[in-house]
């Protein structure tokens, strides 16, 4: 089924539903710019059935479950909106002030548990064992992406000391001079993606370098130029995406590569700390006493 094809699969599909799938598919169709970005939760609250209602109607039109029938609403639609229309969109959807702030909260667990209950174990496996064995690992982020890029640089960083945080700037290109396949990319990006994160993605795997990909969905241009692909749930009907998805499957590919390191990464981390006391990096009480005392 063409990803161009949802919307008028669930208008052909309408005959044959029970009048549960006949309220979903009427407000999908009514909502085509708003509904690709909620989660299932979301969805269930605005027609009014359960969430086990909204999987059964992505199963019954044939898809795998809710996130992947979301993802070819989204393909649909992602394209067409600015991050203006987007805020705009989010006044509909959080619309009682005090309320909707707990909405928010609400759509980052289901984020959370849609990106645990759709987790590839063995590709989150493959890509720690991707890190451990190549010699030189890039991240490649930018725009909001940047922000889950430092975060993994900083632990991988510290752990393997073999890391690059690579920006999509325009001076970046001279610092992949000596990418080869020994080296591993990570490129992160989530929609709306960035088109030089893409490019320079799509540049490793030409170099023959292995690439990991951390995005949200199978139709992310980034999966074509990926070796492992990551899938990490984002959505949140607002101007901004929801992070702590992705933030959580990194933490997680951090805890097992440290769990793979074992000895080795607690004989550098103590070697770490006896450096970082020998330049006072972290705050002591004794700081505060002293401070009293004059």
């Amino acid at each position: 089924m063409k990803q161009t094809d949802v919307y008028r699969h669930i208008a052909a599909q309408r005959p044959h539903m029970s009048k549960s799938q006949k309220k979903i598919a009427e407000y999908i169709l009514e909502n085509p710019n708003t509904v690709p970005f909620y989660t299932v939760s979301k969805l269930a609250k605005m027609t009014g059935v359960s969430e086990a209602t909204i999987v059964r109607f992505a199963t019954f039109l044939g898809y795998s479950g809710y996130p992947e029938m979301q993802q070819y609403m989204l393909d649909s639609v992602e394209k067409q909106l600015t991050t203006a229309e987007r805020l705009e969109m989010s006044k509909s959807v959080y619309n009682e002030e005090e309320k909707g702030i707990y909405e928010i909260f609400q759509d980052d667990i289901a984020n959370i548990k849609t990106t645990m209950e759709t987790l590839d174990v063995t590709a989150l496996q493959r890509a720690a064992d991707t890190l451990l064995s190549r010699d030189k690992i890039y991240i490649v982020a930018s725009r909001s992406a940047v922000s889950l890029g430092f975060f993994l640089h900083y632990y991988l960083d510290m752990m393997l000391g073999n890391c690059e945080m690579v920006q999509a700037a325009d001076s970046v290109y001279e610092r992949l001079e000596s990418l080869n396949q020994n080296d591993v990319v990570v490129g992160l990006s989530f929609a709306r993606y960035t088109r030089k994160t893409i490019d320079i993605v799509s540049f490793a795997k030409d170099r023959g370098a292995a690439t990991i990909a951390i995005t949200d969905n199978l139709l992310s241009p980034l999966v074509p130029f990926s070796d492992i692909t990551l899938l990490s749930s984002s959505q949140m009907p607002t101007f901004l995406d929801s992070f702590v998805g992705p933030l959580s499957l990194i933490n997680a590919l951090i805890a097992y590569v440290g769990k793979q390191k074992g000895q080795e990464l607690h004989r550098r981390l103590n070697k770490l700390e006896d450096i970082w006391e020998r330049f006072d990096v972290f705050y002591h009480k004794e700081e505060d006493k002293n401070t009293i005392k004059k």
